[in-house]
């Protein structure tokens, strides 16, 4: 039963979790998600997402393949409903990345973290692409920036692959040049937050 305070897409599809798995295979028709990660990311419980899947898996909406021992979930994109899907979630999909992050800025996004967080590099990765999607640089003794990159994640409704490091780990690999800072810089930018100027000074 659908709650009354449900969106739009919750009614048509009859439930949040099949809404938010249809949002993630078919807002990211090119990537496949296993289990764990998928609830990760969607923030449902594991009976419920593995119920929808199989629903989901039943009608051919979406496929799977194993790999490395663990099953894999991606949009079906031969299936005959895959068109509408893709328009509805798709445009869905970029709309709420841009304006969750882009509304307020990473200055607004930091504020949970800013006395953890003292810079930040964001990428356009593409899929299939080696790298990281977020280069964290802060002090995670605490794991607070671990769960902030985590709600980040969620906000995103994609999975990400982040690195967090400290100040002096970032300070000495870009003092000698280390391959994965370079790697990093030569990949496209979309966002620097370099408040205290470690990042460009």
């Amino acid at each position: 039963m659908v709650k009354e305070n449900a969106t739009p897409l919750e009614k048509l599809f009859g439930s949040k979790t099949r809404t938010k798995l249809l949002g993630l295979f078919f807002g990211n028709a090119n990537k496949s998600f296993y289990v764990r990660e998928i609830t990760r990311v969607i923030d449902e419980q594991i009976n419920s997402v593995r119920r929808e899947l199989l629903n989901l898996d039943s009608i051919g909406v979406i496929k799977n393949e194993t790999y490395d021992n663990k099953v894999y979930y991606s949009a079906n994109t031969k299936h005959p409903l895959s068109h509408a899907l893709l328009e509805i979630f798709s445009a869905k999909m970029e709309f709420s990345r841009e304006a969750s992050v882009k509304r307020s800025g990473w200055d607004e996004y930091a504020k949970p973290v800013k006395n953890y967080l003292k810079g930040l590099i964001v990428t356009n990765r593409i899929p299939g692409q080696d790298g990281v999607d977020i280069l964290i640089i802060g002090d995670d003794r605490t794991k607070k920036l671990t769960h902030w990159a985590e709600v980040i994640e969620k906000k995103m409704g994609k999975p990400l692959n982040y690195v967090i490091m400290s100040e002096d780990d970032y300070s000495y690999r870009k003092s000698v040049r280390d391959r994965f800072i370079l790697d990093l810089m030569e990949m496209e930018i979309s966002e620097i937050y370099d408040p205290e100027k470690i990042i460009k000074g």
